[in-house]
C-alpha cells in the first residue's frame, strides 16, 4: 500500500510490466486479500437481512421500514461507486480500498447501537457509501496487477468472497440476534468483518501497474466527464452494464419472494428453515471461481452465455410443486448468476481503455440500481399473482440479458480478449 503513496514511483506504470503471473506469491497474496475484502465489505452489508424481524419488534416498525436497514446501505453503495473511482484515480487503488475498508468497518462497529431508528438509517446509508469503495476499486485493482491471461480467474476469486461474505452476515447475524439481540448480532458480524478487513491490508501487495493521478504530471489525464463518456458510449461497456442491471434485479427478486412462497402452501416451512435457503449461495462461491478459470481458458462470451442459462433453468424449477426441485432450481440459478456476475464484472475492467476505475464503477452501479428496481417490482407482481409471475419477470430478464450478450459482445477470443486486440498482438 505505501508505494502507492511515494514520491519515488515513476511518472507512468512500467512499460514492462505484464502483471503477477499465476502461482506466484505475490498473485496468491492478492487473491487472498481481495478475497478477505470481499468478506469484509459485504458480510456488513447485508447482516440485517438475517434480523429484520427482530429489528421490526424491537423499534416498533413494520416489515417495509425495517427493510430500509438494508436499502439504506445499498443507496450508499450505490452512489459512492462514482466518487471513490475518482479517489482512487486520485490516491491509489490499494490506498482508497484500504481506507474505504477500515471506515466502513469503524461504522459497522457503530451503527448497531443507534439509538433512535433515524439515526440507524443515516448510520447504514454512510456504511454503504464507505462498503463502495471496494466493490467501485477491486476489479480494476487486480486488472492492474494480474497477467492479462488470468484477470478473469482472479476476479471469481474476488466475486466468490463477497459470496462467502453475505451468506457469514446472514448466517451469523441471524442465530446470534434470535440467542441475544439484534445489535449483538450485528455487531458480531462487525467484528469479523473488522478482522477481514485487517488480512486484507496486510496481503495486499503494493500495486506496480498503477500510478495515481496526484504523482503524475497535470494534464497528462482525461477529465472525468471524459472517463465516464468513454464507458458510457462503448456499446460493448453498455451491454456488460446491462448485465449487472438485469441479472442482479432478477436474483435479489429471487431471494426476496421466494422464500414467501415456501412459508405457503403447498410447503409450510417455518422460518428458521427458510433462513437456511441462504446456504445456496455457497453455491454462487463455487460457480464465481470456476466461471473465471474457464473464462481464461474459452473466453468470457460463453461462459457469460452459459451462466444466463444456468440461472433461467433453475428459475424454471423453482415453479415445481416439489420442495425438493425448488430448493434444487435456486442452488441452480445461484451458480448461475454468480458465474456470470463474476465473468462480466471482470470483462467490463478488462475491455475499458479509458477509466477503468470509472468502468468498474458505473457497472456496480447499474448493478445495485437493477436491485432496487426489480427487487421492489418482483414484490408488487408476487402479490398480484403469486410466485409464478416473479418467476416469469426473473426469467425474462435473463433472456433480454442473453439476448443482449449475443448480439453485442461479439468478437472475444478464447482468451476473453477483444478480437481486434487479439489481431494487433499478432501483427
Amino acid at each position: 500500500m505505501a508505494a502507492e503513496g511515494r514520491a519515488k514511483n515513476p511518472p507512468a506504470p512500467d512499460p514492462s510490466w505484464r502483471g503477477h503471473e499465476k502461482g506466484s506469491p505475490a498473485y496468491r497474496r492478492l487473491l487472498v486479500a481481495l478475497f478477505f475484502a470481499g468478506i469484509a465489505t459485504f458480510a456488513q452489508l447485508y447482516s440485517p437481512q438475517a434480523a429484520l424481524p427482530e429489528i421490526a419488534s424491537e423499534l416498533r416498525i413494520g416489515a417495509a421500514s425495517a427493510a430500509l436497514v438494508v436499502s439504506a446501505s445499498t443507496i450508499g453503495l450505490a452512489i459512492g461507486v462514482i466518487p471513490w473511482s475518482v479517489v482512487a484515480d486520485r490516491i491509489g487503488r490499494l490506498r482508497s480500498m484500504s481506507i474505504a475498508v477500515v471506515a466502513a468497518s469503524a461504522l459497522g462497529l457503530l451503527v448497531p447501537f443507534a439509538p433512535t431508528f433515524e439515526v440507524l438509517l443515516a448510520g447504514r446509508f454512510l456504511e454503504g457509501v464507505m462498503v463502495g469503495g471496494v466493490p467501485s476499486i477491486a476489479v480494476a485493482y487486480l486488472s492492474e496487477e494480474v497477467i492479462r491471461g488470468h484477470a478473469a480467474r482472479a476476479a471469481g476469486t474476488y466475486v466468490a468472497g463477497t459470496t462467502i461474505g453475505g451468506l457469514l452476515g446472514r448466517l451469523v447475524a441471524g442465530p446470534v440476534a434470535e440467542l441475544t439481540t439484534w445489535r449483538i448480532g450485528v455487531f458480531t458480524v462487525a467484528v469479523l468483518c473488522t478482522v477481514a478487513a485487517v488480512v486484507f491490508i496486510r496481503l495486499a501487495p503494493e500495486p506496480q501497474g498503477f500510478v495515481p493521478r496526484a504523482e503524475r504530471r497535470p494534464g497528462t489525464d482525461p477529465s472525468l466527464a471524459r472517463r465516464l463518456a468513454v464507458n458510457l458510449r462503448s456499446r460493448r461497456q453498455l451491454v456488460l452494464y446491462a448485465q449487472a442491471f438485469l441479472l442482479m434485479g432478477g436474483f435479489v427478486a429471487l431471494y426476496n419472494y421466494l422464500g414467501f412462497r415456501l412459508a405457503e402452501a403447498p410447503f409450510w416451512l417455518p422460518p428458521a428453515i427458510v433462513s437456511l435457503v441462504f446456504i445456496a449461495y455457497l453455491a454462487g462461491t463455487w460457480s464465481s471461481a470456476q466461471a473465471g478459470a474457464l473464462a481464461s481458458r474459452i473466453g468470457r462470451r460463453p461462459v457469460l452465455l452459459g451462466s444466463i442459462a444456468l440461472m433461467i433453468a433453475g428459475v424454471a424449477l423453482t415453479l415445481s410443486s416439489l420442495l425438493v426441485l425448488v430448493l434444487a432450481g435456486l442452488v441452480v440459478a445461484t451458480a448461475g448468476f454468480f458465474g456470470a456476475h463474476s465473468t462480466a464484472s471482470g470483462w467490463t475492467a478488462a475491455e475499458a481503455t479509458v477509466g477503468r476505475a470509472q468502468a468498474s464503477s458505473l457497472y456496480n452501479l447499474f448493478y445495485y440500481a437493477g436491485s432496487s428496481l426489480f427487487g421492489w417490482l418482483g414484490g408488487l407482481l408476487f402479490d398480484a399473482a403469486g410466485w409464478s409471475a416473479t418467476a416469469g419477470l426473473i426469467g425474462s430478464l435473463a433472456l433480454v440479458a442473453a439476448a443482449l450478450a449475443l448480439v453485442g459482445l461479439r468478437g472475444a477470443d478464447p482468451g476473453g480478449r477483444p478480437l481486434g486486440e487479439r489481431m494487433l498482438s499478432r501483427s
